[in-house]
């Protein structure tokens, strides 16, 4: 069920439990809060844990201890994604009664080999070399003979196709909300499931802002391109668009932005080097009442 309200600002947060959070999250988490607080709406907090091989309980622990120590506060119960891959399945399923996905049998070194021996340079997006589409036109009957045999494979959303029928998309980004052209095709045909992973993060994210009613998605500027694919799925899943502020990445003295493997940047490691609340959200930049 939806908890979409029908007028209230709706931000969210949305960390995956891989590791603990560091400065840039708590940047990005403070601004969507913010933006609730400010207009008189709400905030969730959702843990993407959908890849279970990866996720772990203790950073997810750390996850509501840090934002609290922050001072967040949101709506519970907090949305985990690995307790409703019910509703993942189910919009797989209308993209597939629209003829829209189909199975993928490549691995990584089939689409690599497939890329060399076309002896055209390869197409590249924001994930690396496009796939080639070698599984794209397999018949039914060939399709359906390798499921029965138990060959892995994942479920590619035939991009072509998928952009034909939606037509010309834009979403408002910023803060002065400027329309934005969609591109999705810069991805290719991209994987929406895997056997292990039951929605990939597109498909997860898309549809979990939807379900949450989330109408302002505040994230950082590396996930603007991923936008692209998100607007594509609304409009196949006829799912609210939301407007989205991605805003500038939190980087080290080098220039490089923070990743989970930064220990020395972690809000858990700040806050045992002694800094208050006050002090980090100082250190990264939001301005606080």
């Amino acid at each position: 069920m939806s908890d979409r309200q029908s007028t209230a600002l709706v931000t969210r947060f949305a960390p995956s439990p891989t590791g603990l959070l560091h400065l840039g999250h708590a940047y990005s988490a403070l601004l969507a809060y913010q933006a609730a607080q400010t207009n008189g709406g709400i905030f969730h907090l959702r843990i993407e844990d959908i890849d279970t091989n990866r996720c772990r309980s203790e950073f997810e622990d750390a996850i509501y201890e840090d934002l609290a120590w922050l001072g967040l506060r949101w709506v519970e119960p907090v949305r985990r994604q690995s307790e409703h891959f019910g509703d993942y399945a189910k919009a797989l399923g209308k993209l597939t009664q629209k003829e829209l996905l189909y199975p993928c049998f490549c691995t990584r070194k089939d689409i690599q080999q497939e890329i060399a021996q076309s002896g055209q340079a390869p197409h590249v997006g924001p994930d690396g070399h496009l796939y080639p589409g070698t599984c794209r036109n397999l018949s039914k009957d060939e399709q359906e003979s390798r499921i029965a045999n138990n060959q892995p494979y994942a479920l590619r959303l035939n991009m072509a196709e998928a952009c034909e029928r939606a037509g010309s998309l834009i979403w408002m980004d910023g803060n002065n909300n400027e329309a934005v052209t969609a591109a999705p095709e810069i991805f290719g045909d991209v994987i929406l499931a895997r056997k292990d992973t039951p929605a990939s993060y597109h498909l997860a994210c898309t549809l979990d802002d939807h379900l949450q009613g989330v109408t302002l998605v505040v994230r950082g500027e590396d996930l603007r391109p991923a936008t692209h694919v998100h607007r594509l799925l609304q409009a196949l899943l006829e799912l609210q668009t939301p407007a989205y502020r991605h805003h500038a990445l939190i980087t080290n003295a080098e220039g490089v932005r923070l990743a989970k493997r930064n220990q020395a940047q972690t809000i858990r490691a700040l806050r045992g080097a002694g800094l208050s609340p006050q002090d980090l959200k100082s250190q990264a930049g939001v301005a606080t009442n």
